[in-house]
């Protein structure tokens, strides 16, 4: 449970360790920062795997479900910043299986990237949750992402996109279900 009156005080040391003092515009900033930062890590009081408890049924063979577009805003665990992009998480059925609701998938995405995160931790997060709660023949999560760390600090280069992709149960690298997740993901941002 965030402490709220913690983070007010830490963020006011904060601007007076750093000489900030912009009168009036900062005057109500610690609080408004603490909200922020408990809105942004809400992730840690919820089980994402749990929006994957309730199935629906399916035809006998669904085939491959695609959710694209997913938009993603997590934050560095490194230095603090925004990660933000869009994400695919791709799973498949096996015959005669149940099916989750489609934003269920996105709920999943949302839950682990509201945490402190690497980019890589939260796709092989997505597709073991997918992986425990449904036992699909596959799953798979593909993000693009742009990084606050790489964008205004250290190597300031703010064009630059990171993919990954995780995939989990019986998928390969080479399977036509992962070629078909692929092609469905742009990897644009906009």
């Amino acid at each position: 449970m965030i402490d709220l009156d913690k983070v007010e005080t830490a963020v006011t040391d904060l601007l007076l360790a750093l000489g900030v003092d912009e009168g009036e515009h900062t005057q109500d900033t610690p609080r408004r920062v603490a909200k922020a930062w408990a809105e942004t890590l809400s992730g840690y009081d919820d089980d994402p795997s749990r929006h994957l408890l309730r199935t629906f049924s399916a035809p006998h063979d669904p085939g491959l479900i695609i959710v694209t577009g997913i938009r993603l805003s997590s934050t560095c665990a490194h230095h603090l910043l925004p990660v933000t992009g869009t994400a695919t998480v791709a799973y498949r059925p096996r015959p005669g299986d149940q099916i989750v609701g489609l934003s269920k998938l996105a709920r999943v995405l949302h839950g682990y990237a509201r945490r402190l995160q690497v980019q890589e931790r939260i796709g092989h997060q997505v597709v073991t949750a997918v992986q425990d709660a449904l036992a699909p023949v596959g799953s798979a999560c593909v993000i693009t992402a742009e990084h606050g760390c790489m964008a205004v600090r250290g190597v300031n280069e703010p064009a630059t996109v990171t993919t990954t992709r995780a995939l989990s149960g019986e998928w390969r690298p080479d399977h036509p279900d992962v070629r078909a997740v692929l092609a469905e993901h742009s990897g644009n941002l906009h």
